[in-house]
């Protein structure tokens, strides 16, 4: 597929993906949205990828959906906005590789959405977080799943119900992001926790990403009996098994992926 609204590259074993329709304040349209679900589906098989990177082009990471397609259609039309972006978002979940959602200025609606699903989010001070659409009359509903299991109950439903913008800093403390940083300080203190993640296998990586979703909503009991045979599965890996070694014989690993 040749990308028109997004950019995709790759350095070492970081991949970076770039929302790149900032006349549209990066709005997910179903193009952009399409580009995603290309790039990612790709990515997921790449084995010389460790990590991937989701940042934008121009002032802001993105307003939410392209509110034109939103204008005099159908359920059809509208299914499938909806389809597709959930798919889309699933598939961060799904691929192996830890995605980083690299944040300045504003995110907003399926923009904060964006971020939620990520597994992880580096921001920058000024950077601002807002479920709006109560005020225009589309209630945030499928932003809402991301942001209720990113940053709990309470928090999740002020946001959606007053439309407020939420600032970097108070982002981080409701757990929406992990990092506040300077704005000139996004793409290093971004890529350099990118950097952190790749040291490791890109196998055992992708099995504690995959059981980390598979537990994360289960109760104690139910989360144990997805972790104790993950443990067992990891440990008979050949890189488990380098791993322990080289701890043990103070070396460092020389991982295989397998």
């Amino acid at each position: 597929m040749e990308y028109t609204e997004i950019l995709f590259s790759t350095t070492g074993p970081i991949g970076c993906l770039t929302l790149n329709n900032p006349s549209k304040i990066n709005a997910l349209s179903l193009t952009m949205i399409g580009e995603m679900i290309d790039a990612l589906s790709r990515v997921a098989q790449d084995e010389s990828v460790k990590v991937v990177i989701i940042k934008a082009a121009g002032k802001h990471f993105c307003a939410g959906h392209y509110l034109v397609e939103m204008i005099d259609h159908g359920v059809k039309e509208y299914q499938a906005i909806f389809d597709n972006c959930t798919e889309m978002m699933q598939l961060i979940h799904d691929i192996p590789q830890p995605v980083i959602a690299q944040v300045h200025g504003i995110a907003t609606a399926a923009g904060c959405q964006l971020v939620a699903a990520c597994d992880l989010a580096v921001a920058e001070e000024g950077a601002r977080f807002a479920t709006p659409g109560v005020k225009i009359g589309v209630f945030c509903t499928s932003p809402m799943v991301a942001l209720t299991r990113a940053i709990g109950r309470k928090a999740a439903m002020e946001m959606l119900l007053t439309g407020r913008y939420v600032s970097a800093s108070e982002a981080k403390d409701l757990g929406l992001i992990n990092r506040v940083v300077s704005s000139d300080d996004l793409t290093k203190a971004t890529e350099e926790l990118a950097e952190q993640i790749a040291v490791s296998s890109r196998m055992i990586i992708a099995i504690g990403k995959r059981a980390f979703y598979a537990q994360v909503d289960q109760p104690d009991s139910k989360a144990y009996e997805v972790a104790k045979p993950t443990m067992v599965m990891n440990l008979l890996t050949e890189d488990a098994q380098h791993g322990i070694k080289s701890f043990l014989e103070k070396k460092t690993p020389d991982w295989r992926d397998r």
